[in-house]
């Protein structure tokens, strides 16, 4: 079967338009990016530096997490707002007691795309699940969902 000659430009118009994109589709995430950004965060918390959170962190981040008081095996859930991110950072270095570089931040990275990333943070005050947005060249946590460690069973 012989196609028309129109038909076999348009589909040469076709494969011209489609080789382009789909090297756009399939390029390498920039997982290293994102990777940092999520150790931008945890050590602007543990080192209480402001300039990693301010690297990292969209000002619109939306954080909310659960954690057990003291004494009781119930989960309170709490907002956590960008100027309370700057606060704890603050506060940390205050103190003059950086977390100590022991302490956890294991980083798994879900999923990487061109403009969203996905991952999980193990850190000493248990685990944050982030989504991060590819903003101005640079990956910056949007969303966090957090819960602490639980409580040891006796």
């Amino acid at each position: 079967m012989r196609l028309p000659a129109a038909a076999l430009a348009a589909l040469a118009a076709a494969a011209s338009f489609a080789a382009p994109l789909a090297a756009q589709q399939f390029a390498a995430p920039d997982s290293a990016g994102a990777r940092r950004a999520v150790l931008d965060y945890v050590e602007g918390f543990y080192e209480g530096d402001t300039a990693k959170l301010v690297r990292s962190v969209s000002p619109a981040v939306q954080k909310y997490g659960y954690f057990q008081q003291r004494g009781s095996a119930a989960y309170t859930g709490e907002a956590m707002p960008y100027a309370e991110f700057m606060s704890y950072a603050n506060r940390v270095k205050a103190r003059g007691r950086p977390t100590p570089a022991t302490a956890p931040k294991r980083v798994q990275l879900f999923d990487v795309q061109d403009q969203t990333a996905s991952a999980k943070l193990t850190a000493w005050w248990g685990t944050d699940y982030l989504l991060l947005a590819r903003q101005n060249e640079r990956w910056r946590v949007t969303h966090v969902l957090w819960q602490s460690a639980p409580a040891p069973t006796r």
